[in-house]
């Protein structure tokens, strides 16, 4: 017959006898590792790289100078391998600008949408055929004695407004184009491009119907095709800042002893 051992035994209620430890070595299994060195001890760790859409500040310089020595056959190129800002992640393509490298019109708008960002090329939308049909109302045309450019090479997601970080990443180019063409006018197309080039937070309204200056260039400021094709009733006015741009090329020629188009 069983025990009352047996049955405690049986049922798992029994007492169990263990070795008794100390009370240092109870607390130091119970802690949790010591860590090492190299954790303990701040910034001993590999930093995690820190994200950034341009480049190391080292590199800054290196890029300015390389822009800056940019002749037209590797400008595109140059371009299109910029990784400055966070915009080469989520552009189709770059869009530098198209047109006559010595023309004296040099047009800037704010940035590439989506037809333009599957093209490669500036105003090709309803915006583009909209400015297509102002430059021949004035007897031109994007491919002689106009240039075209935008603020930004690439599309911003979604055609939101450019944040400060793209526009200092594109500005470089921006100036080596202004550099390279030599404009004898800038026409500053909306208030992206109106706000880089003259330094003002002021609105279109404030800034057209009279001549800036970008250095020693001339530079006249009106709407913003895209801002025409919602707001027909402003046409007229950006009729009349052509006529003042023409006239202000005119003017700057003669100065300058140069026939008008020539």
């Amino acid at each position: 017959m069983p025990t009352r051992s047996d049955v405690l035994r049986e049922l798992k209620l029994a007492p169990e006898w263990r070795l008794r430890r100390s009370a240092n070595a109870a607390s130091a299994a119970a802690a949790p590792p010591a860590p090492s060195p190299r954790d303990a001890v701040p910034g001993a760790a590999d930093p995690a790289p820190r994200p950034r859409d341009g480049p190391a500040p080292a590199d800054d310089g290196a890029r300015l100078a390389r822009i800056a020595a940019l002749g037209w056959d590797a400008f595109a190129a140059d371009v299109e391998a910029c990784t400055a800002c966070g915009l080469c992640r989520t552009r189709n393509r770059s869009v530098p600008g198209v047109g006559d490298v010595r023309a004296q019109w040099l047009l800037i708008g704010e940035a590439p949408g989506a037809e333009e960002d599957a093209r490669g090329e500036p105003f090709v939308g309803q915006a583009g055929k909209l400015l297509d049909n102002m430059l021949a109302a004035l007897g031109m045309n994007r491919r002689e004695n106009v240039y075209i450019a935008n603020v930004l090479k690439c599309r911003p997601p979604g055609n939101r407004t450019p944040e400060p970080i793209e526009v200092d990443a594109c500005r470089p180019y921006l100036e080596r184009q202004i550099a390279l063409i030599r404009p004898a006018l800038i026409l500053a197309l909306g208030k992206s491009s109106a706000s880089l080039l003259l330094g003002t937070d002021a609105s279109i309204a404030s800034l057209r119907g009279r001549v800036h200056r970008f250095g020693d260039v001339p530079l006249v400021v009106t709407y913003h095709p895209a801002y025409l094709l919602r707001s027909l009733h402003e046409k007229a006015k950006a009729w009349e800042d052509l006529l003042l741009a023409r006239r202000t090329l005119g003017a700057h020629s003669s100065d300058a002893g140069t026939p008008p188009g020539e």
